[in-house]
């Protein structure tokens, strides 16, 4: 079998040529502990560029590809692994909210969307990023850059959004450094929470008005493995994300009568390339040993397909649910 960028981690450590060709460029930059590849082995070798961190060049994975197909770039063939399939027309006449639209879960969420048949207000504080998404989607993206912790920011979101608003997906989060409560620090705290809570708590309350006139509606709120369990992250963003799924269970609970479905979705590792700085050693040393066992590290469009099946019709009988999107993490 061919190898090539697309080709999953796991299929390059395990081919004859290609696994010692890959190990050798991961020893280049000095003792390589291949047991980290672990929940990485199901990606595309292409999604370590952005994962590493600069430590991956671009150029090093094309060199790569190069060496182990003598100097020729292979056709790229399916490996037989998860493939998306865009359901035409199920968002055909929605307009559907998606914040932290710019990259990762929110982007892939929002091109899901676009794609099939939906107008996306798409919502970042990036313009730069938001540019090359409505770039590539063409007229169903909206570009609004907007900080969802500033009232005028949401102002602008709904704004842009007009009088009809079929759904809204809470995805733009920050993490926190992994500290524990002696070591958390205000502005930690603060933060975490103006993004995680506050802003999705404005927003939500912003667009249900619009959701309770038509008497239909579906928002889909992000939480985290951290929403489930104490061990996946550090206080404030633990708390957070618990914090998320009580808005998320009341929503429901206050608005379900009325057509409007609130669920959420709990990733657990996700190939974002979203890396804490800073981290607390108090707080990585209690959570590494844990942190190692996650099943896999999903990419951003598995997330979008659970995202985007809340939010559509096809779950039309869920309101309340608390989706672990993880690989089946949560069950350890």
């Amino acid at each position: 079998m061919a190898l090539g960028a697309n080709s999953t981690v796991g299929e390059w450590l395990d081919h004859p040529e290609g696994g010692p060709a890959f190990r050798a460029l991961l020893g280049q930059g000095g003792d390589f502990d291949e047991s980290r590849l672990a929940p990485a082995r199901g990606l595309p070798l292409q999604q370590l560029v952005a994962l590493s961190q600069g430590q991956i060049p671009q150029e090093a994975v094309d060199q790569l590809v190069l060496a182990v197909n003598a100097g020729v770039v292979p056709a790229e063939a399916s490996s037989g692994g998860w493939a998306e399939k865009i359901t035409p027309g199920r968002f055909d006449g929605q307009t559907v909210i998606v914040t932290g639209a710019a990259s990762g879960i929110g982007r892939a969420t929002a091109s899901r969307i676009a794609r099939e048949g939906g107008r996306v207000i798409a919502v970042d504080i990036s313009e730069i990023s938001l540019k090359s998404l409505a770039d590539d989607l063409g007229a169903a993206i909206v570009p609004v850059v907007a900080d969802i912790t500033v009232d005028a920011g949401i102002a602008r979101i709904v704004e842009a959004a007009g009088d009809r608003i079929d759904g809204l997906a809470n995805v733009a989060g920050v993490v926190d450094d992994f500290s524990p409560i002696h070591e958390t620090a205000d502005d930690i705290w603060d933060r975490v929470f103006a993004v995680n809570v506050d802003g999705l708590f404005k927003l939500t309350r912003a667009v249900l008005p619009a959701m309770l006139e038509a008497k239909r509606g579906s928002i889909v709120n992000i939480a985290s493995e951290a929403a489930l369990r104490g061990s996946a992250a550090g206080v404030a963003y633990t708390a957070s994300k618990h914090a998320v799924l009580g808005i998320t269970k009341n929503t429901a609970f206050m608005y379900g009568h009325q057509g409007i479905r609130t669920n959420a979705v709990a990733p657990g590792g996700v190939a974002t390339g979203m890396v804490p700085r800073n981290q607390s050693e108090f707080g990585l040393a209690r959570t590494g040993p844990l942190l190692r066992t996650i099943p896999g590290v999903a990419m951003p469009e598995h997330l979008a397909a659970s995202i985007t099946f809340l939010l559509s019709d096809d779950a039309i009988n869920l309101n309340g649910a608390i989706l672990p999107s993880d690989g089946g993490w949560s069950v350890q």
